[in-house]
């Protein structure tokens, strides 16, 4: 356990680290058409905020089908196919003042980096690293490893107590949606939420979060706001 470990930061991907332009929408809906045969757009399925094993849910409900776990597990396996081929070159962007943040948060002495993640753990993976930000997160929590997304962050909020010994409120969830919001809320976190995704401000700022942001370019403020949850014990 590092003790000396003052904030842990617990990053979104999707609308906060990155935007994939669709494409992780056009995966799923091509595994669709392999493994159900059906063609589906999928875009009357909520994305946004949720887990992957849930828009799964969801899309089986919506066509009366059912997967054993073999056949789930081909699902996926054609999702990320589909998501490698899909990712181009030029497609998707970072969001604005990502790669200096990170930069900025890394040179913290005893600040560690995370990832809490409604993504699969490749599809994180397949995401990151098109953008070239893999490497840059120590751990996460991902879709897979819990029913729900308020349990996933309450049990990645516990892995951080005991590997790096940061207790919950220093414990800082950053997303893009009211879910990252509420999420946060239920581990007992802090939260950072930023307008960078599909979520309107006024809809972000009714969910109560201890930070507001449109973007995260101004790292400096960002920094500064952090140092003082950081001193917290």
């Amino acid at each position: 356990m590092a003790s000396s470990t003052r904030l842990a930061w617990l990053f979104d991907v999707d609308g906060t680290l990155l935007l994939t332009g669709g494409a992780a929408r056009e995966a799923f809906a091509c595994a669709v058409s392999d493994h159900l045969g059906v063609e589906d757009d999928l875009q009357d399925i909520g994305f946004s905020g949720r887990i992957e094993p849930l828009i799964l849910r969801d899309i089986l409900r919506k066509h009366g089908r059912s997967f054993d776990s073999a056949e789930e597990a081909r699902f996926w396996d054609s999702v990320f196919a589909h998501m490698r081929r899909l990712l181009r070159p030029g497609r998707g962007r970072l969001m604005p003042g990502i790669p200096h943040l990170l930069d900025r948060i890394a040179a913290e002495p005893g600040w560690v980096m995370g990832l809490l993640t409604g993504n699969m753990t490749q599809m994180a993976r397949i995401k990151l690293g098109h953008f070239g930000l893999d490497g840059r997160f120590t751990f996460g929590g991902f879709g897979e490893m819990a029913a729900d997304r308020d349990a996933l962050a309450r049990a990645l909020v516990r892995r951080v107590g005991r590997e790096h010994g940061v207790p919950a409120l220093r414990c800082v969830v950053v997303g893009d949606t009211e879910h990252d919001i509420t999420c946060a809320r239920a581990a007992g976190a802090r939260v950072i939420a930023v307008a960078t995704g599909g979520t309107d401000i006024s809809t972000l700022a009714a969910a109560g979060p201890d930070l507001l942001l449109d973007d995260l370019q101004d790292a400096d403020a960002i920094i500064r706001w952090a140092g003082a949850i950081a001193a917290y014990d």
